[in-house]
């Protein structure tokens, strides 16, 4: 399986989702154990799969910059007028493609982010991380594992 390619999204996009506010992107267990506690309560509410109904049926983790701040959660592609949730904007452009495969789908999540921001994006000299967001996408395989999708909107760099 390559590092990551280049994909090109040709239209900006939505996504809902429900999150948490991080407050110190740099407090990686507490961000994970806040992102897991979100996880837990709108799984446990039903929010998530009423979400989900709405969609295509296929989860993300989103991570985005509101208001300045880090933010983590889970939603959809689309908008959709959900209480609680927040409609986030994603731009047309070139998206970095980060894969990965593990046997726990939630750990697969923190496996990839910790992949592509602990040293995959040091190491990409051809292109630089832009934002406002990413999104991962989980998917189970047949043989019992999963395969999943960093998705990172980046700019050429030039000269």
């Amino acid at each position: 399986m390559s590092k990551y390619s280049i994909q090109t999204i040709s239209e900006n996009f939505k996504m809902t989702a429900f999150g948490v506010l991080l407050e110190d992107y740099n407090d990686w267990s507490g961000n994970v154990a806040k992102t897991a506690a979100k996880k837990a309560e709108i799984t446990e509410n039903g929010k998530l799969a009423d979400l989900l109904k709405l969609a295509d049926d296929q989860e993300y983790q989103i991570n985005y910059v509101i208001d300045g701040k880090g933010w983590r959660g889970f939603g959809v592609m689309g908008a959709f007028e959900v209480e609680g949730a927040v409609v986030l904007d994603f731009l047309a452009g070139d998206y970095l493609v980060v894969p990965g495969t593990g046997a726990d789908k939630n750990r697969l999540y923190d496996e990839i982010t910790g992949k592509v921001f602990g040293n995959l994006l040091q190491e990409i000299t051809d292109c630089k991380y832009v934002g406002p967001g990413n999104f991962i996408l989980v998917k189970a395989n047949e043989n019992s594992t999963f395969y999943g999708e960093m998705w990172l909107r980046v700019e050429k760099v030039t000269g």
